[in-house]
C-alpha cells in the first residue's frame, strides 16, 4: 500500500468586515476577482504560482461558526507581501494606496536586507508589504 501524500499549501483565506472594501483594495494591487463578487458570500482569485486568495465576509463565517469573533488588540499576525517591479514602483504603489484612503503603516524605506520596503493596511488592518530589490 502506498503512503498517503502530504497535503499541499493551496490558499490564503481572509475574513473581512466589508467585502466590497476589501475587493477594491486587493483589485488595486492587481488581484482579479470575478465581476459581481461584492454580493457573494465567498470569493476566490487565482494568484501567481498556483495559490488562491479567499475572502469571506464575517457573516459567512458566523453562518457556520456562530461564536466566531474578530481578533482584538495589537497588530495583525498575518501579513501579505507584494513584489513590485522596482523601488520606484514601491513608492508609487504606496502613494496610490494612501491617496485612495488606505492607512500607511510604514512609508517606503531602503531596508538593510537590500529591498525598498513599505507597509500599508488593508481595510481590516492586515499588514500588506510592498517590496522590490534595491539592485
Amino acid at each position: 500500500m502506498s503512503p498517503t501524500p502530504a497535503p499541499h499549501f493551496h490558499s490564503i483565506g481572509l475574513v473581512v468586515s466589508d467585502l466590497a472594501a476589501s475587493l477594491a483594495f486587493y483589485r488595486r494591487l492587481g488581484i482579479e476577482f470575478p465581476e459581481g463578487s461584492e454580493d457573494q458570500p465567498h470569493v476566490e482569485a487565482d494568484l501567481p504560482g498556483g495559490l488562491r486568495l479567499l475572502l469571506d465576509p464575517e457573516s459567512t463565517v458566523r453562518s457556520f461558526h456562530p461564536t466566531w469573533r474578530p481578533p482584538t488588540g495589537g497588530s495583525g499576525r498575518l501579513g501579505l507581501a507584494f513584489r513590485c517591479a522596482s523601488p520606484e514602483h514601491v513608492d508609487a504603489t504606496y502613494e496610490d494606496l494612501i491617496a485612495a484612503g488606505y492607512h500607511g503603516e510604514l512609508k517606503p524605506w531602503d531596508a538593510i536586507w537590500g529591498q525598498r520596503y513599505a507597509v500599508v493596511h488593508d481595510p481590516d488592518g492586515n499588514g500588506v508589504d510592498l517590496f522590490a530589490p534595491l539592485t
